[in-house]
């Protein structure tokens, strides 16, 4: 079997590598391996924390309508069984979007409810 030098894809790889860590701090960002680490953990927290921005959000919106719901004399927590209750199918989003957005629209949802 004939021999095989693989320069030329090493070089390539590195130079992908060294790519992707462009702009990190010391070592990370010029010597291979350590490069190689801050890649790892970088997709690692990626992944992590993509999972993480959707509990963050939902925590947002439970907060913006808390806060409107305070000042009608109702609790958030008492809130959303209120609209189970009467069927109302708006997600968290949608509701905070409305307190934010259309205050009065949203007091109307809580006049329902009542």
């Amino acid at each position: 079997m004939t021999r095989v030098k693989k320069g030329v894809n090493a070089l390539k790889s590195r130079r992908n590598i060294l790519r992707k860590v462009k702009g990190y701090r010391h070592g990370r960002k010029s010597k291979e391996r350590m490069a190689n680490e801050a890649i790892v953990h970088a997709g690692v927290y990626a992944f992590a924390h993509r999972k993480d921005k959707k509990g963050d959000f939902r925590r947002l919106w439970n907060v913006r309508m808390s806060a409107l719901l305070k000042a009608e004399g109702l609790s958030y927590s008492k809130f959303i069984p209120l609209l189970k209750k009467h069927s109302i199918a708006l997600d968290r989003k949608i509701l905070a979007g409305l307190a934010q957005n259309n205050p009065e629209t949203f007091r109307k949802i809580i006049e329902t409810v009542k």
